[in-house]
This record gives C-alpha cells, sequence and structure tokens, in this order.
C-alpha cells in the first residue's frame, strides 16, 4: 500500500471522529453522515490552524449544511446532459468522463455530492459504454476526466484509462480533473508522472482556494506535474469565509504562478443543496477582480465565470470596463478609473476624436463630475475620480477633442 492510500484509509470520517474531534453534536453529526459524508486525510486535516478558518470551513461538516433547502442536488444539471453513464456532453467539442465516485478529501461546498463517494452512482462498471460514445462521437476531441478525484485510481487503472482514450484518433487534448495536488499531494510519485507523460498532451486542472494550501508538499507536487511536462491550471471557487477577499485572492494567484500553476478560473460558488452559506454576492467577485486587473500579472488574473445554473455552461463576467460603445467609439476606463477613447476603424477610415461626456457620481455624496476631467480637456487618462463612483455615460454631443 502506497502511502497516500494508507492516508486515505486513515482519514476522518466516522460520526464518532466528528463529535470527538471537532465537538460536533452527535444528533447533528448523523444528520450530516447521512446527508454527506465526510472524509479528512491526516494531511488536510495538519493543515488547520484554528476552529472554523479557511482549511476548517472547506472539509468539516456544518450544521448549516442541514438547514440549506434552497440549493439543488445538480445545479448544472450533468444528469439530464448525460447520454450514457459516466458521460456528461455539454459542449460542442469536448465531453466530461466520471472515472470514480472516490476523492482524497470530501469538500463540503461539492457540486456533485449526490454522487460522490457513492459507487453505485459513479462506476466503473459502465467505463465501456463511456468509451463507445466517446469513439462514436467524432466531433469530441477533448475529455475532461474527472469524478470524483481520477487520481484516485491506482496507476495501473488510470493508464488502462489514458491508454484507451489515446487509442481514439479524434480525441486531440486529455485533461484530469483532480484536487489531489492540493488536498493529498502525496499521490503526485515519480512512478505516476512518468507514466502520464507517455500520453501527451495531457493537462492537469487543481483546485486550490487559499494560500495556506500551498505548501512544500503541493508544491513538491506541482513541481513534478509541470517537469514531466503537464501544464497545471488551477480552478478555484468564491466562497464565504473562505477567500473573500481581495488580497487572499492576490496571494493564492501569485503563489499559484510560483509553482508553476495558472490561474485558470474562479468560479461563483454552485447553488448546491447544502452549500448555500458558502455563496458570495456576485458583487463580491466582481470587487475582487477588479482590485486584481491592473494591480498583479495579468498570468494570475483567472477567468472569472458563473457556471450556468441548468447546464447553461460556464458564462464569464467582467466588472464594466467599458462605458460606452457605439459605430464610433469606445469609452473605456482603466484598473485607476481613468477614462480613454478608442476610435472604430471603418473601411481604413478612422473619424476624427470625439469628445464624450461621461457623468461620475461619487458613491458616497452623490457628486457628478466630468469624465473628461475637472478641466473638461477631454485628453485620454487626464480625467481624476472619486475612489467609488459609479458611471453613468450619456453621449449628449459629439465634437472635435484637443488629441
Amino acid at each position: 500500500m502506497e502511502l497516500w492510500q494508507q492516508m486515505v484509509r486513515d482519514s476522518v470520517h466516522s460520526v464518532d471522529q466528528l463529535v470527538e474531534k471537532f465537538g460536533i453534536d452527535r444528533t447533528v453529526a448523523e444528520g450530516l453522515d447521512e446527508f454527506f459524508q465526510a472524509r479528512i486525510n491526516p494531511y488536510y486535516l495538519s493543515l488547520i490552524r484554528y476552529p472554523g478558518d479557511p482549511i476548517w470551513r472547506q472539509c468539516v461538516p456544518d450544521k448549516a449544511e442541514l438547514d440549506d433547502l434552497e440549493g439543488f442536488e445538480d445545479p448544472l444539471q450533468e444528469d439530464r446532459m448525460s447520454p450514457v453513464p459516466n458521460i456528461t456532453h455539454r459542449y460542442p467539442d469536448r465531453a466530461l468522463f466520471l472515472t470514480t465516485s472516490q476523492c482524497g478529501m470530501y469538500c463540503r461546498f461539492c457540486t456533485r455530492k449526490r454522487k460522490v463517494g457513492n459507487s453505485d452512482k459513479i462506476s466503473m462498471k459502465e467505463l465501456e459504454s463511456a468509451f463507445k460514445y466517446l469513439e462514436k462521437h467524432t466531433e469530441i476531441r477533448d475529455v475532461i476526466m474527472s469524478g470524483g478525484d481520477p487520481l484516485m485510481l491506482t496507476d495501473v487503472m488510470l493508464e488502462k484509462i489514458l491508454k484507451r482514450l489515446r487509442q481514439i484518433p479524434h480525441i486531440e487534448i486529455i485533461r484530469i480533473g483532480s484536487k489531489m495536488p492540493c488536498v493529498l499531494p502525496h499521490r503526485i510519485t515519480p512512478k505516476l508522472v512518468e507514466m502520464i507523460k507517455k500520453y501527451h498532451p495531457i493537462y492537469v486542472n487543481t483546485h486550490f482556494n487559499h494560500p495556506w494550501e500551498i505548501t512544500p508538499e503541493s508544491t513538491k507536487a506541482c513541481e513534478m506535474l509541470a517537469n514531466a511536462g503537464i501544464p497545471v491550471s488551477n480552478q478555484a471557487v468564491l466562497m464565504k469565509g473562505v477567500n473573500d477577499d481581495a488580497e487572499v485572492m492576490r496571494e493564492l494567484f501569485t503563489k499559484l504562478l510560483k509553482i508553476r500553476v495558472r490561474p485558470y478560473y474562479l468560479y461563483m460558488a454552485d447553488e448546491t443543496r447544502g452549500a448555500n452559506h458558502f455563496r458570495t454576492s456576485l458583487e463580491t467577485g466582481l470587487e475582487i477582480m477588479q482590485k486584481l486587473r491592473g494591480y498583479t500579472s495579468g498570468l494570475a488574473i483567472p477567468h472569472f465565470v458563473i457556471d450556468a445554473p441548468g447546464g447553461g455552461g460556464k458564462i464569464p463576467i467582467l466588472p464594466q470596463y467599458v462605458l460606452h460603445r457605439d459605430e464610433d467609439r469606445v469609452v473605456m476606463k482603466n484598473y485607476k478609473g481613468e477614462i480613454f477613447v478608442y476610435r472604430e476603424a471603418h473601411n481604413g477610415e478612422v473619424k476624427p476624436d470625439l469628445k464624450i461626456p461621461i457623468e461620475l457620481v461619487d458613491k458616497k455624496n452623490g457628486n457628478g463630475s466630468n469624465g473628461n476631467g475637472s478641466n473638461g480637456n477631454g485628453s485620454n487618462g487626464s480625467s481624476k475620480k472619486p475612489r467609488n463612483y459609479k458611471e453613468k455615460v450619456e453621449v449628449t454631443e459629439v465634437a472635435t477633442s484637443n488629441n
């Protein structure tokens, strides 16, 4: 038995352990165990610094899970888009392939908790029908292996799946969605990465949510993958009490870059039953993104998305940088709040500069100011705005600017 397998076996998972280690009322612990079982391996448990901290919140069951009656069992409608067991086919050229029900740690915010931990719902007996679906559908060029966590499979079983996928001519890209580099980095071994790299191009999407998860062990795991030519990207979830703070996010994303993990997505938390207490407002996410853009490298800035309820797919959300757009001009603000005008081209010709008044309203006192600057000269980037303002764009006049 490998070390990582022993650590999974030694995980906190029983009602008695929840009562003893975390002081959860036994009746509540029994209800939580029935709703969505716990699994906290010794490594991830060691990252907890104090009760209720960002690590604790992600892994320790909470009574709030039982009080959430508003969420959905399958908020992304994955089951409705599952033509055969273990496959979800939502996008035209890629498919999700569920390979196991098991994870190295059971996240309390998991969007797939209706299936995770239940081998009847993600069954390895159904892998053949999944392979046949992928073989038949030649439009699929990108397969994302998920679960559960594919790296819970043994090296032998994982290689069988990779080898079979590589025998399908139209599959160009294989992605492995795994939280192991974060929650149980001991799973990433020299033997594993040597096996995986035989089936390139392979990418790994992992899942760090807080800077405290970046440790010497997780750093080593991610660097081993990168050294084997396996690009690693991160998909984080915005969660209340975990990472709903711009400085925490900036620290997370910049530290990920240092261990060669590219921030890929930042998700709004899904409307999953039992996870409503993790959800923040959309405004919180937009404010965080606005405090990242321009203040740190573009490499450290993920796509901020909502995975649309009902199976609509990932929809990017951006702060309001474009203030006005018409056939001649795009009026924008940069990360400092300065106003710039980009002139549209028409058959190779660019019309003269236009002055487009923009009313800026201070949120604190409601005072307005001309977006072309206090001196009204209309020069790009010359305006000084209140720190907190919202834009009200009114194109009331067209005139030649000073530029």
